[in-house]
């Protein structure tokens, strides 16, 4: 980047006094703190929307690669091995009641 020095930043006040009086110079401030305030806000929204937009599709990633994963599918198959042994070994038990 580039600086300014003394030098240059009084011949820029200067020059804006000149242009637009010193009455006239609280008023532009303002309008510019404005501005860039208005700018700052607009950017920080944008930000704020492309994250929440790539957290939702790292979501949405994870839960497809759980979906295809065979882990899941293998996982369903124990559970229902383990539900078809308990109720052989409690068949013959609720029988003898």
């Amino acid at each position: 980047m580039f600086g300014i020095g003394g030098g240059e930043l009084f011949f820029i006040i200067i020059v804006v006094l000149m242009l637009f009086g010193s009455d006239k110079i609280p008023e532009i401030a303002r309008t510019l703190g404005k501005g860039m305030r208005q700018l700052k806000d607009a950017t920080n929204d944008i930000k704020s929307e492309i994250h929440k937009s790539a957290d939702v599709d790292g979501i949405k990633k994870t839960f497809t690669e759980i979906g295809n994963n065979d882990t899941a599918t293998s996982v369903s198959e124990e559970i229902a091995k383990v539900k078809e042994d308990i109720e052989d070994m409690s068949g013959p038990i609720k029988r003898q009641y």
